[in-house]
């Protein structure tokens, strides 16, 4: 398949695609059609299959219908409706942005910025789409494009340096939502609850596209809510969600107070992604849904998923992220690319057709990280005999204490273990002797109570004693970046520890 329009063809034409948890809904029948108007529109407003349109629009099926919408005929680069004016400016005049949409109810400063760098701006209405505006006098009907045009592009979350710009083809894109439909098995009859970001490569990918591929059907949400979680999974009876691991936490952390939603969830699995899920949690949320939870492992340069354990009766390895599934994947020495044997430590590098051929305009980065055909991710791991990965860190996440390597991941899960811990952030504190120490941000269980010497006597019992935290923050809740996975680098700075 060469054409993202003609997957969503596939599908029963009455069947639902795209639906709102306030009601409402888009059949595929719908959407092939807003998609050839929008396609039209964009004809007309000049834009070519390599121009880059950007969407600003809060969380909802109107952004995910647009996107699914645009996506065939253009560059699309969805962007955080919660940026400010001065990084709606940096992102637009990065991405060289030809044409911006927004929803046409949302007041948001991208407008006055996209005026002032002379950007033709559409508002795009629920109903009539791109077609109730006019783009000029010349008529022209939209174009096909071939598998290797752009089809999107997102930024790095830039956590230690300028972000960069990942480009995915209609391809990668393709390639993805069949590796995901197909480890999840997707069938025609699932439901999915939606709660990520519809400007991340998860939210984009799992719920959206991998949903569409398979020929089922998406709710969308306004964002994650914990409070209204449990409503919605009455209201909507999806057969399954997709979240980062914060999400999960929250939602399990509310679970004891929604007994009636639990015992009628109709969830046939439960995904995770785009941060390492505790096995705590893991296991809390299997009790809890009486449902299996399948972690992932994925990166934006993937297209998102890159492994994942399966579902039964295929084994399931808690505290992996599983084996390949897509891409070829391998363990490589950190210094250059030679692959290790299993159970041995190493970089994570993948290649596959849903992988980026490189980031656009950075050349440095590209030489870095693209190697014979292999992207290296930054990540740690170890591959065991069967295939299954385990992320151990992010070799610019470890902790350098005087020479000696900590992996946070392993200080998270052993405090983890303490009954009245909730969440853990364990990250680098600069230090001016040892160069960087161990700090570690907890959240408490509700109604428990403890002290820092107590937190550090209960991880100098299972840790070595340099792997101990020597600044213990309490929080009511660990600060995250804007798709709720929790940044361990700046984190020091951002608490004002230094």
């Amino acid at each position: 398949m060469t054409d993202i329009l003609q997957l969503y063809e596939r599908a029963p034409n009455h069947a639902t695609a795209i639906a709102s948890v306030e009601g409402g809904s888009t059949s595929y029948e719908e959407l092939v059609a807003y998609a050839e108007i929008c396609g039209d529109s964009l004809a007309a407003s000049g834009i070519s299959d390599e121009d880059r349109v950007a969407i600003v629009m809060p969380n909802g099926p109107l952004i995910a219908t647009t996107f699914a919408s645009c996506v065939p005929w253009c560059a699309v680069a969805p962007l955080n409706p919660a940026y400010t004016a001065d990084e709606f400016e940096y992102y637009l005049k990065d991405l060289k942005a030809n044409l911006l949409l927004v929803d046409a109810t949302f007041d948001s400063p991208v407008m006055h910025v996209a005026e002032r760098l002379g950007i033709e701006m559409v508002a795009v209405d629920a109903n009539q789409g791109l077609s109730g505006f006019e783009f000029g006098s010349e008529s022209r009907k939209r174009r096909q494009r071939n598998s290797a045009s752009t089809a999107l592009i997102l930024h790095t979350s830039g956590t230690t340096s300028t972000p960069k710009m990942v480009p995915l083809s209609q391809r990668n894109l393709l390639a993805s939502a069949k590796n995901i439909a197909e480890t999840l098995e997707l069938t025609v009859d699932d439901h999915c609850l939606n709660v990520m970001p519809l400007f991340h490569i998860h939210g984009l990918m799992a719920p959206i596209m991998a949903t569409l591929y398979a020929g089922s059907s998406v709710v969308c949400t306004p964002g994650f809510d914990a409070l209204k979680f449990y409503a919605w999974l009455d209201e909507t009876r999806p057969t399954w969600y997709s979240a980062v691991p914060t999400m999960h936490q929250a939602i399990l952390g509310r679970a004891k107070r929604n007994q009636a939603s639990v015992s009628r969830n109709q969830l046939r699995f439960i995904r995770s992604s785009s941060a390492s899920l505790p096995i705590q949690v893991l296991n809390g949320l299997e009790e809890t849904f009486g449902t299996r939870v399948i972690e992932a492992y994925a990166m934006t340069e993937a297209a998102h998923q890159m492994c994942s354990n399966p579902l039964p009766p295929r084994a399931r390895k808690p505290g992996t992220v599983g084996p390949a599934a897509g891409p070829e994947v391998q363990i490589s020495d950190t210094s250059n690319l030679e692959f290790l044997e299993s159970g041995r430590e190493g970089e994570i590098v993948i290649r596959g057709e849903n992988v980026t051929a490189g980031y656009i305009n950075n050349p440095d980065a590209n030489a870095k990280d693209f190697v014979d055909g292999w992207f290296r991710t930054g990540d740690l791991g170890i591959m065991d005999k069967d295939g299954y990965v385990r992320v151990t860190g992010r070799l610019k996440e470890i902790i350098n204490r005087g020479g000696e390597k900590i992996a946070p991941l392993e200080v998270d899960e052993v405090l983890l273990d303490h009954p009245a811990i909730e969440q853990v952030c364990t990250f680098a504190v600069p230090h001016d002797k040892l160069g960087e120490e161990v700090g570690a941000i907890l959240v408490l269980k509700e109604g428990k109570s403890i002290t820092k010497d107590e937190v550090k006597r209960f991880a100098r019992e299972r840790l070595a004693s340099f792997k101990v935290p020597s600044e213990v923050v309490f929080l009511p809740d660990i600060p995250k970046g804007p798709t709720g996975k929790v940044q361990r680098i700046g984190m020091a700075q951002r608490i004002g520890l230094v």
